[in-house]
């Protein structure tokens, strides 16, 4: 079965990770994210799910106003994954347990479940910040945590996360 915000936050809680979540109108965007915000303080993060013709994976967790260089990230990860494009819904579904515009490294507590071959990229600009926000499996609120705190949730959940800095892709 998969987390929901609660088991998330209750997961937070026991391994000793501080978080403030505000709740908000469903974001589907960036700039949607931007006009509703307010003054919520920390990084403000955008995660994508991409994927190589093996079923390889990579969730890039970077700064939200950061392009993403797909055929750089590619340079960066070779060999260990091929040519990236974005995973679909189902996929997203199906690995992450949310849908398009949820996507989140707090994801990774249910994609410990299915055995997909993830690599976990974080963006040199995120780990910079003192603390970063994430939506906590839904887009309907945003939740905040010490950005130190990402490598060792990620790790947590079985995965080995790397810094990447996303600007020299």
């Amino acid at each position: 079965m998969a987390y929901g915000e609660r088991e998330l936050l209750a997961l937070l809680d026991r391994i000793g990770i501080a978080h403030q979540t505000s709740y908000h109108p469903p974001l589907h965007t960036v700039e949607e994210s931007r006009a509703l915000r307010g003054d919520l303080p920390g990084a403000h993060c955008k995660t994508l799910f991409l994927r190589d013709a093996r079923q390889r994976y990579v969730l890039a967790v970077i700064a939200e106003d950061r392009r993403l260089d797909v055929k750089g990230l590619q340079r960066a990860l070779a060999p260990a994954c091929g040519r990236l494009s974005f995973a679909s819904a189902e996929e997203l579904e199906r690995i992450l347990g949310v849908r398009p515009g949820s996507v989140t490294p707090f994801a990774l507590v249910n994609a410990n479940r299915t055995g997909a071959e993830i690599i976990v990229v974080i963006d040199r600009d995120v780990m910079a910040a003192e603390e970063a926000n994430f939506h906590p499996l839904h887009n309907a609120a945003t939740t905040r945590i010490a950005s130190r705190d990402l490598p060792a949730f990620i790790e947590h959940c079985g995965y080995a996360p790397r810094i990447l800095d996303f600007s020299a892709l």
